[in-house]
């Protein structure tokens, strides 16, 4: 019996998303269609297998381990959503024109304000891994599969801009209410088990859902206006700033996270 779209989108979001060889080709348009509901959950499974890398480290110290993970998750994921960062970036700070924006997009090197913009993402992320210390494990977890929600909101309510047909991510970002309410359900029952088992405080809950959905908003306005829609380099950079913001609550709140 054939695998259901539904299903079978779990695997092509770890094929998409990351570099582990989950294998599965070919797959169809409404399979990718699916993965973009399953990419928390992607999200998720990196950040546990970050928690194991971190913990296995710990003994040479938080800031040691904040930079091991970090660059393990650069490899696990190919650098996809820092790419689209340093894209974003470059194309945001350095073009006036929406003409001159998509040309910046497409353009494959580096430029300052890119540069710039994974210096600043990189060790901010390492130096709150470093200030969570030992609540850093969980907040891997949390930060990785809550961070990939916002973008699959942004899919929904704002159209696909970029100029490339033949872009896979097409078919990704064609998603509907279906695949933003799978998205959401991820880390809404992680934390709904955190914090019936006291790992999390509800305070805390409701900061990194704040978080998130500010994120959305501020994120999508900007690439609305500068835009008028989304990429597949914009969805990248909401994650890794999604990232950022949420780690920066866990550790304002690290006293109450287990």
């Amino acid at each position: 019996m054939p695998i259901p779209p539904v299903l079978r989108g779990a695997r092509a979001a770890f094929a998409f998303y990351t570099r582990i060889p989950v294998g599965g080709f070919p797959y169809a348009p409404a399979d990718w269609q699916w993965a973009s509901g399953w990419f928390p959950l992607v999200g998720a499974s990196l950040g546990g297998l970050l928690a194991l890398i971190w913990l296995a480290v710990e003994r040479a110290g938080p800031l040691v381990a904040a930079a091991l993970v970090v660059g393990v998750g650069m490899l696990l994921t190919g650098a996809l959503h820092e790419d689209g960062l340093a894209d974003t970036a470059d194309a945001l700070g350095g073009a006036y024109e929406r003409t001159r924006l998509f040309e910046i997009l497409k353009d494959s090197r580096i430029g300052s304000f890119g540069a710039a913009a994974l210096c600043v993402v990189l060790v901010l992320r390492i130096a709150l891994l470093a200030r969570l210390d030992e609540a850093a494990p969980l907040a891997l977890v949390l930060s990785q599969c809550l961070a990939r929600t916002p973008p699959i909101w942004l899919m929904v309510s704002l159209p696909y801009v970029s100029s490339d047909a033949t872009s896979r991510s097409r078919s990704m970002v064609r998603v509907s209410g279906a695949q933003a309410m799978l998205a959401t359900a991820c880390p809404v029952l992680l934390m709904g088990a955190l914090l019936w088992r006291g790992g999390l405080e509800a305070a805390t809950a409701w900061a990194l859902l704040a978080a998130a959905g500010l994120i959305a908003l501020v994120c999508g306005w900007r690439f609305w206006v500068r835009a008028g829609g989304i990429t597949g380099d914009f969805l990248g950079a909401t994650q890794q700033v999604g990232e950022c913001a949420l780690l920066l609550v866990l550790a304002l709140a690290r006293g109450e996270v287990a």
